[in-house]
């Protein structure tokens, strides 16, 4: 299982980035977004925004998965990022989703159903594949989105 790849564009960039911005962020609670799989609730993302800058923070939380993530403080995106949560068509039992960083033009490394490593293509903020799809997050604030 490559984990620690699954942070990195295929080009090898980092997708995590220091944070050079100047803006001394005052960050807020600002809504949810739930996940929903079969009219129940399998997990959400919490999402906090600065109130000066406007920029958005997200963290995932799913249901049965108590994993402790691999930073301090709120996550990092890039300026050319935008939230998104991708998923995998579904099998029977099997809901598969993550919280991802996608550029509108990209490519980005998934560890899909199978545990298999594949790359997807992005465009226009789509995974252009036909067993994944995503929704972004800035659309979806405060809302149940059904998969």
């Amino acid at each position: 299982m490559m984990m620690q790849e699954l942070n990195r564009t295929i080009s090898g960039e980092e997708t995590m980035s220091t944070d050079q911005e100047t803006c001394k962020h005052e960050i807020v609670y600002f809504g949810v977004t739930n996940i929903n799989y079969e009219k129940r609730t399998i997990g959400s993302i919490d999402i906090w925004r600065c109130v000066i800058c406007k920029k958005i923070f997200c963290e995932e939380k799913q249901l049965g998965i108590e994993s402790i993530v691999d930073y301090v403080g709120m996550p990092k995106i890039d300026k050319d990022q935008k939230w998104a949560v991708l998923l995998c068509n579904l099998k029977k039992h099997k809901e598969k989703w993550k919280l991802v960083k996608l550029r509108k033009d990209d490519e980005i490394q998934h560890e899909c159903l199978d545990e298999k490593v594949i790359k997807l293509k992005v465009n226009d903020f789509k995974i252009q594949d036909d067993k994944h799809w995503n929704f972004l997050i800035e659309t979806s604030v405060n809302k149940a989105v059904e998969i």
